[in-house]
């Protein structure tokens, strides 16, 4: 009994205290988290009691010293085998109606059971804010979703909040190796995922070209970025700062590199991101990039960078062709 009072306390401290887990940024890490430490509590008691008994077994009936006799014959043990049979089954059954619930409870038996999807493009025209100009089409070839109903994939809105629009909507594309986050209400294109904390974000989470796992570490949520067809996370962080966007699911040669910063701000620092995002995603960088810099002028070449290098225009007016 002594004993099993220990099992049992050590399992318990250890499941609650095992330090395992990253921060915990979102609403529905802490019910992932509960889950994994229940797992942690039985796991840490059988691991305990199955070593236990190994050790004592291999003290106790070792062999001494002149002793050559053979062991004692052993008969099978029906009541033993019932036990160790039935304890597992009941553990794993357990385990797998408190899973099913919290996977309900989040949002995945029905994602986007509450959308009209129809022939919603995977993602919104992209006008590039920090985005490598030969991404540029990216979007225009993104592949249609059919209108009829698919079965859903990821994690949709709870069922408390079915009926409730998200705060923001953010169309992920996955390629390699590179994630590309799309903030379709603003034509706000980026590298990085930007959200307001405490706001309900959904992802509208596609592939390009293979095979992807968009996985955030601290919010609990993994889900496959598959081709041609649409999958959603929702969810709600409530941490403000930085955090890994981490690719889990081998995509080629560069996987390793394929990362990305999700960066929580404070409700009035994403509307100031946004705003920022919003006046480069007006200038037209198609065409600055088209621009051949060996058919400007010096003055032509150096006018954007007057402030930096601190001289005025007339300075640059003097310039000598030939002087470079």
């Amino acid at each position: 009994m002594l004993a099993g009072i220990g099992v049992t306390l050590i399992s318990l401290w250890y499941g609650q205290n095992h330090g395992l887990l990253p921060i915990a940024a979102s609403d529905e890490a802490s019910d992932i988290d509960a889950l994994f430490n229940t797992m942690m509590t039985i796991s840490t008691g059988l691991f305990i009691m199955v070593q236990g008994i190994l050790i004592v077994a291999a003290i106790k009936y070792r062999r001494r010293q002149g002793d050559n006799t053979d062991g004692p014959p052993w008969h099978d043990n029906f009541p033993l085998e019932i036990l160790w049979t039935a304890v597992p089954a009941v553990i794993i059954l357990g385990i797998g109606v408190y899973s099913f619930e919290i996977y309900n409870s989040m949002g995945g038996l029905d994602p986007m059971g509450n959308h009209d999807h129809g022939t919603m493009q995977a993602h919104s025209k992209m006008r590039g804010s920090a985005i490598a100009a030969t991404l540029s089409d990216t979007p225009q070839n993104a592949p249609q979703i059919p209108s009829q109903k698919l079965y859903a994939l990821g994690v949709g809105a709870s069922p408390e909040n079915e009926d409730k629009p998200a705060d923001l909507v953010v169309n992920v594309t996955g390629l390699q190796y590179a994630w590309i986050f799309s903030y379709p209400e603003s034509g706000v294109s980026s590298g990085e995922l930007h959200m307001p904390v405490n706001r309900d974000v959904q992802l509208n989470i596609s592939a390009q070209d293979v095979l992807h796992a968009f996985w955030l570490p601290e919010f609990r949520l993994k889900q496959d970025a598959i081709p041609g067809r649409p999958s959603e996370l929702r969810f709600t962080p409530t941490k403000t700062g930085e955090y890994r966007v981490v690719c889990a699911e081998l995509c080629g040669a560069y996987h390793g590199a394929m990362k990305a910063l999700a960066v929580v701000h404070a409700p009035e620092e994403f509307d100031s991101w946004l705003q920022s995002q919003q006046v480069a995603s007006s200038q037209n960088l198609e065409q600055a990039v088209a621009v051949n810099p060996g058919e400007l002028s010096d003055g032509e070449f150096l006018a954007p960078y007057v402030r930096e290098i601190k001289i005025n225009s007339e300075t640059l007016e003097q310039l000598h062709p030939t002087h470079h």
